[in-house]
């Protein structure tokens, strides 16, 4: 793993930069396969926002200075999933899509009031035993089915309900 440490920014610069600049984000839809590669389950984490609404999301976070998308994928499942999820990276580190995250609702079906965010999202098999960490509470495995549901996606504030649907179409699933 690269060591990131000089790249974290104290509170007060991170919210200089974000006020001034787009910030790289990675997300990873967290999914099981079968032997013959096709899709199970989708694991959606359960978190407690800053405003104290439990809502369900995706892996995601900031891809730190000098840090490799690859290195950050793989931090940022580790800290949600557990050290042991044993995610697999995909080979080529082609996004299934970019997501523009934009202070201001409404410009793109993705909204984050803090910042102007790019995410580059990926769907990544796990393997392992996967345990919440960090400030997730829970995570839960949805079938493709059920996460494409109107009553999980309404769980998914900020467009990771849209990006949850754009990562089942590019896995084939019928929405």
């Amino acid at each position: 793993m690269t060591e990131t440490t000089p790249g974290w920014l104290s509170t007060d610069e991170l919210e200089m930069a974000r006020a001034r600049m787009p910030i790289l984000y990675v997300e990873a839809v967290p999914v099981r396969v079968d032997d013959s590669g096709e899709v199970t389950s989708i694991g959606l984490l359960l978190r407690i926002g800053p405003d104290g609404t439990v809502s369900r999301t995706l892996v995601s976070g900031r891809v730190l200075h000098h840090e490799r998308v690859r290195d950050a994928l793989l931090r940022h499942l580790e800290k949600d999933l557990g050290p042991v999820a044993l995610p697999r990276i995909p080979t080529s580190l082609q996004p299934f899509t970019v997501a523009e995250y934009f202070p201001t609702a409404g410009i793109t079906p993705y909204h984050d009031p803090r910042q102007h965010a790019v995410s580059l999202a990926y769907v990544v098999p796990v393997t392992g035993d996967c345990r919440p960490r960090q400030d997730a509470l829970d995570l839960v495995w949805f079938s493709p089915q059920e996460a494409a549901s109107p009553a999980v996606q309404s769980e998914m504030p900020g467009g990771h309900g849209v990006l949850l649907r754009q990562a089942l179409a590019h896995i084939g699933v019928a929405i």
